[in-house]
């Protein structure tokens, strides 16, 4: 178990790269220098979010290998695409955004709602993943509702960066509320636990200490069905470790991507 504690921001490494993705101006934070010889990685997001929280871990990746950040259409500065993508939507789109960058294939992050958009990429595309890291996996089946789901947001809140709630509260009024509600629906709606075992890839599970939407039992689960091993828990992190607990994710992840070298 590793202890979350977050140092000084890395300065640097990252620029803004856009793309047209099916008539659609999408936007990614990426390394500012490529690292040759070695399989980029990609963040993605989770509910309502952009990339803007995974600038901490990106910043640290770009040091290594080459990275990518998306914002996944209608989040953040990517462009609207007029209506709700689903989770099948979202796990189409990533294929045809690596096309537009010139990527073949890569390394998989998700966070939350993005582990979901993961999972489904890896059954409708295996061919463009690597490996995947699922970091605090959602939707646990026992708070499928919002009335469930709630409570447990709320108290992992007091494990995150204070700092994160204002990026929170900027996306989501990006995002607007009829897509946050959509969106909510289709990630309720989605069965990532029906998708694991069809998956057959190198994957990691990791999870904050104080994560209530993540607990231990379910994210056991996660792993169980994928085949992953034992969960990677990191000490007193909340939900959303690769903003507020950077760092040590960056500790627990490294030795996993350094096998596909």
């Amino acid at each position: 178990m590793v202890r979350a504690r977050q140092t000084r921001e890395p300065q640097g490494g990252l620029r803004d790269l856009r793309v047209q993705v099916d008539g659609l101006r999408i936007h990614a934070c990426a390394s500012r220098r490529p690292v040759a010889g070695r399989l980029p990685v990609v963040l993605v997001h989770g509910y309502g979010m952009s990339s803007s929280y995974m600038v901490p871990l990106a910043k640290r990746l770009a040091a290594e290998r080459t990275v990518y950040a998306p914002d996944l259409p209608g989040h953040g500065r990517s462009a609207d695409p007029g209506r709700t993508l689903s989770i099948q939507e979202l796990a189409d789109f990533l294929p045809a955004w690596m096309d537009a960058v010139g990527m073949e294939r890569a390394a998989f992050l998700g966070n939350s709602m993005g582990c979901q958009i993961l999972a489904e990429l890896a059954v409708r595309h295996p061919e463009r993943v690597d490996r995947l890291i699922l970091v605090s996996p959602t939707v646990d089946p026992a708070a499928r509702t919002f009335r469930r789901e709630l409570p447990r947001f709320l108290k992992t809140a007091f494990a995150e960066r204070p700092s994160i709630i204002l990026m929170a509260a900027r996306d989501y009024l990006r995002t607007g509320f009829r897509r946050l509600r959509q969106e909510m629906r289709f990630a309720f709606a989605d069965r990532i636990e029906q998708k694991l075992s069809l998956i057959s890839l190198p994957s990691l599970v990791v999870r904050g200490e104080r994560d209530a939407v993540v607990p231990q039992a379910w994210a056991a689960e996660v792993a169980g069905k994928l085949g992953a091993g034992d969960v990677r828990v990191i000490r007193g992190g909340g939900h959303a470790l690769n903003y507020s607990a950077a760092d040590e994710l960056m500790r627990v992840i490294r030795p996993f991507l350094r096998e596909s070298l």
